[in-house]
């Protein structure tokens, strides 16, 4: 572990978002650009260095993307990574009282986080149950009002160089076509949901709201206050916070009335995309074919 200051320069100039003070960087992780690291191998503490690198032609910022950069480079620390000793030292460097009380607290962070994973499958076997027993026409306004808003995040995404791996290869009519599916599917869901909920009276009450508020503020340590400033001034913000808790509640309603039968699976299934799984449970369950010489015919 190196601990650097680093001034990057384009044809002598210092360009912005190349600088820093007191950067630790592990030799040998690969997070700076391809040959920055394994030009400060042998350095030590008081050494300078001249680090000429290429950005790549993928980078992310199109000024820098394919350009020689020159990285002047001054070398304040030469750490060696050491095993931590687990005892009750390690846990008051963490906060913890003792050992034991940083083992409960893991413990219980990795039991909420397998309880949040497999309530999040338990909604969607439900969703997926509910959507394929109820076709209904839906408005066709509230789909083209949801389909706007996947697709501007689609494109969103795409302009900060995030791509779902389902969507690559396909063009714009075939993925607009796929989330307007989606976009309906959501729209009869919600309306669907809407219709249990007030069938059965199910409400969100203030203490729910203040739960999830703050939940929220908790999100942005030292701005709490701003936080709820915010969601106070802005009623469809505070609406934002409500439609999810209307909607657990409504799950909540049906999964007690429904049969439902544990299944114990490995944490990388539980852990793995419901619809990638669905796709790889799908493609173990048909039949092998035989390897062909016909590049076309190879691909499954």
């Amino acid at each position: 572990m190196a601990v650097i200051d680093f001034v990057g320069k384009l044809d002598g100039v210092a360009f912005p978002g190349g600088t820093a003070e007191g950067y630790s960087l592990k030799l040998g992780s690969n997070t700076f650009i391809p040959g920055f690291e394994d030009q400060l191998v042998g350095k030590s503490a008081g050494d300078k260095a001249e680090v000429n690198v290429t950005f790549p032609e993928s980078y992310g910022n199109e000024e820098l993307a394919g350009k020689p950069a020159l990285f002047e480079v001054t070398v304040h620390e030469v750490r060696a990574v050491a095993p931590a000793a687990i005892d009750d030292e390690l846990a008051k460097k963490v906060g913890m009282e003792s050992l034991d009380a940083l083992k409960d607290a893991i413990r219980s962070e990795i039991g909420n986080e397998l309880a949040e994973l497999t309530r999040g499958r338990l909604k969607r076997a439900l969703l997926d149950a509910l959507a394929a027993g109820h076709d209904f026409e839906v408005p066709g306004g509230m789909v083209d009002q949801e389909f706007d808003a996947i697709w501007k995040q689609v494109e969103e995404d795409r302009q900060a160089g995030r791509v779902d791996p389902s969507d690559e290869g396909k063009d714009d009519d075939t993925l607009k076509a796929e989330y307007r599916t989606l976009a309906e599917r959501r729209v009869r869901l919600g309306l669907l949901l809407a219709d249990v909920g007030q069938k059965n009276a199910v409400t969100v009450t203030q203490e729910d709201v203040n739960k999830a508020l703050l939940t929220e503020a908790r999100r942005y340590p030292g701005q709490e206050h701003l936080v709820f400033q915010y969601y106070k001034n802005n009623p469809e913000a505070m609406n934002s916070l409500r439609a999810p808790i209307f909607e657990d509640k409504v799950i909540d309603h049906v999964l007690a009335q429904a049969k439902i039968e544990d299944k114990e699976i490995s944490l990388d299934d539980l852990r793995k995309d419901p619809d990638e799984a669905a796709a790889a449970a799908d493609a173990d369950a048909k039949p092998k074919k035989k390897a062909s010489k016909k590049k076309t015919e190879s691909a499954e």
